[in-house]
């Protein structure tokens, strides 16, 4: 989720460059019949070039719907962030714990602690979501040219920008006071998540795929008929479904070592994990 939200947060940065053509002198319509040298007036201006249609000038508010709907996608990636660490700070999981400063208590309920400043981050994302709808339903309906329908834009685009500034505050603000709870997350581990890594155990002693997780799943299975964890199964057990099992089967039920094996860019070794945050921070900082 980071690594989306960071870049819309750079495309942001580097999208920019494209708007940077000068409108002025298009006038009303049919652009200005006093020669006035566009280019030179552009340049002086800090403008890299002049729009080519004088029509299309007038009427041109791509940039805005440009800027709504990235507006939009940010605060899209930003809510689901929030519901993540929303449902991660319930005492069901209680994998994270938010600060008191971007929580409130329960009108009720002591103890209770409220994830508001998640909550209304999710509940913007409707409003910045309905900016770029309604601005683009006035849109679609324009003749070429200006319109006095164009002036929707100014609400559009200056409450999505206000809004957005505020909530990437917040978002920031939650995110670098959270506390982590490892312990609680290694409690919340199940054998069952490695049934995945019993097939690649397979696949790795030369079974196709296909036939690998069907052997695995015939593991889980009797694992669940006999009412036990997987790695309680006897070598014994495990050769009465294939005899491919060997002693080494029980590196499998290491949580650290299913991790570890992910060692691909993007994967989950520590290495990889490290290497990910090392591009956040150059892409972003």
């Amino acid at each position: 989720m980071f690594c989306r939200l960071a870049g819309k947060l750079q495309q942001i940065v580097d999208e920019p460059v494209k708007y940077f053509v000068c409108s002025l002198f298009s006038g009303a319509i049919a652009g200005n019949p006093f020669g006035v040298d566009r280019k030179w007036l552009a340049q002086e201006l800090g403008f890299q070039d002049v729009t080519v249609n004088s029509m299309a000038s007038t009427g041109d508010r791509d940039f805005v719907a440009d800027f709504l709907y990235w507006g939009t996608l940010t605060m899209i990636h930003l809510s689901k962030l929030s519901e993540d660490l929303i449902v991660f700070s319930t005492k069901e999981f209680a994998f994270v714990e938010l600060s008191d400063a971007y929580s409130t208590g329960s009108s009720l309920m002591p103890q209770k602690k409220n994830p508001d400043s998640l909550e209304l981050i999710r509940g913007k994302t409707g409003t910045i979501f309905g900016n770029c709808t309604g601005f683009l339903c006035s849109l679609k309906g324009l003749p070429s040219t200006y319109n006095k329908d164009l002036q929707e834009d100014k609400q559009a685009m200056f409450s999505t920008y206000d809004t957005l500034s505020a909530v990437l505050q917040i978002a920031d603000g939650v995110v670098s006071t959270l506390k982590i709870n490892p312990a609680k997350m290694k409690s919340a581990l199940s054998e069952d998540m490695l049934a995945t890594d019993l097939a690649y155990y397979l696949v790795r002693k030369g079974v196709p795929f296909r036939d690998a997780h069907d052997l695995a799943g015939q593991i889980v299975a009797k694992s669940e008929k006999l009412n036990c964890p997987m790695s309680d199964l006897t070598l014994e057990q495990m050769h009465e479904i294939s005899s491919f099992f060997d002693a080494d089967v029980r590196s499998v039920w290491d949580y650290e070592n299913s991790a570890e094996q992910y060692r691909s860019a993007g994967g989950t070794s520590k290495a990889a994990v490290l290497a990910q945050i090392e591009k956040l921070k150059s892409d972003v900082i």
